[in-house]
């Protein structure tokens, strides 16, 4: 019991303190070994490097530099502009567009952030043009972020499969449904708010106009397929769609004359960062998972669950509650890697597929990006609507209460994960 006390009361104490979450569960770990005495401190760099030593973690890097080049080389914009000469004069159309191009941008990077920075500027830029409010063109900017981890590629699902030791493809093929699920949810958001609002509609745009669109945003568009279809087919693995990614975006850029030689090192610096706090924050999961292990944490939960009910699903919307809690004050990947080895033995106990708890688990860990005080997309759509972190989350009630919602579906009916992996073998 020692141990727990020293690594909970110290992980909240530094985290309290704004130690970023990677050193907080370094520093930790290490106090809880050092309360035991009798573990040898090389293990610590044995388990950081062991959290790094998976092939599909290769993935991330390659995902995160596709993202990064498909918003600077004009590919996040082409297919803006295509969704909007298609639903732009419908009311409330621009919030539709704003939905339907994340779903889209979703099948390209597997990451929120990268919606809600690259996409999201155009979005909310083109929204405040058109006479929406700040504050609502950021909230739908922010709900419709969290679709990127959920459609695939996802780099929360990566890093999932491999903690979980669960097929990354399978991962990807089960979070299509809840994906399209939740933008369908968001849409029915901006249906019942525009009924009390009269935003401008646009001019119907010409079938020319729509075709001109199409055309040009047709290379974009193709990446998605490109890159669930080979996965799905089995033509090439996750890790491996993840450098074709990358590769395509190249390519698009230059298409698109977004891209010029003289931008790849800074781009290249940017994707490099951003890694390197992803896979920081992996290899620290690795030594913190390890010594929850070690010390039975995971059975200690899962045997406090049981006491409690016997019905998993009651244990899942548990796990789900804890989760929107925890999301409020840890960063919503680095709450999925903590998380993972607490869950995954919960949902063994229990006889819970773990498609469905990974579905449910990084859905509940995403939602965290838009809720305060910590949620960066919140301050990412904040920012750039020009308005504040208050109003904007007002402004997100609705869709809170639609993701929460979806979130309790995804946990009760388990055939929103599972179907599509039943029918597609990888």
């Amino acid at each position: 019991m020692t141990v727990y006390w020293v690594i909970g009361i110290s992980l909240v104490v530094l985290l309290a303190l704004n130690v970023p979450v990677s050193f907080a569960m370094i520093i930790s770990s290490l106090l809880a070994l050092l309360s035991v005495g009798n573990i040898p401190m090389v293990v610590v760099a044995q388990r950081l490097w062991g959290g790094l030593e998976s092939f599909p973690l290769l993935a991330i890097p390659f995902f995160v530099l596709a993202g990064i080049l498909l918003d600077k080389g004009g590919g996040a914009e082409a297919i803006f502009n295509f969704c909007m000469s298609g639903l732009g004069h419908i009311k409330g159309g621009l919030a539709y567009v704003n939905i339907v191009a994340s779903i889209i941008f979703a099948g390209m990077t597997g990451a929120a952030t990268a919606d809600a920075a690259g996409l999201g500027a155009i979005e909310i830029a083109a929204m405040k043009r058109d006479g929406y409010t700040p504050e609502f063109s950021a909230a739908v900017t922010a709900a419709s972020s969290v679709i990127g981890p959920i459609i695939p590629p996802s780099v929360p699902f990566v890093v999932y499969g491999v903690m979980a030791q669960v097929s990354i493809g399978k991962l990807f093929i089960s979070g299509v449904i809840p994906g399209l699920v939740l933008g369908l949810g968001m849409m029915v958001v901006v249906f019942i708010v525009m009924r009390k609002n009269s935003p401008p509609v646009r001019p119907r745009a010409s079938m020319r106009q729509v075709y001109v669109e199409f055309k040009r945003s047709f290379w974009a568009l193709l990446c998605p397929a490109i890159i669930l279809g080979g996965i799905f087919t089995g033509f090439f693995t996750p890790t491996e769609a993840g450098a074709i990614a990358s590769l395509y975006a190249l390519i698009l850029g230059f298409v698109y004359k977004g891209l010029e030689l003289k931008d790849l090192p800074a781009i290249m610096v940017e994707a490099m960062l951003a890694t390197a706090q992803v896979t920081f924050i992996v290899a620290a999961a690795g030594l913190f998972g390890w010594i929850l292990t070690r010390f039975q944490f995971p059975s200690l939960v899962t045997n406090a669950l049981l006491s409690l009910t016997n019905n998993k699903y009651v244990a899942l919307l548990l796990v789900s509650a804890a989760l929107l809690v925890m999301g409020c004050f840890i960063d919503a990947l680095s709450l999925v890697i903590m998380m993972t080895p607490v869950v995954v033995p919960i949902a063994k106990a229990y006889g819970i597929d773990l498609l469905q708890t990974g579905v449910v688990l990084v859905i509940g860990c995403m939602i965290g990006l838009n809720t305060p005080p910590v949620g960066i997309c919140l301050y990412i759509v904040s920012d750039l609507a020009k308005t504040s972190v208050m109003k904007v989350t007002k402004a997100l009630v609705p869709f809170y209460i639609v993701l929460a919602i979806s979130l309790v579906l995804f946990a009760l009916v388990p055939g929103f994960s599972t179907f599509l992996p039943g029918v597609i073998n990888l």
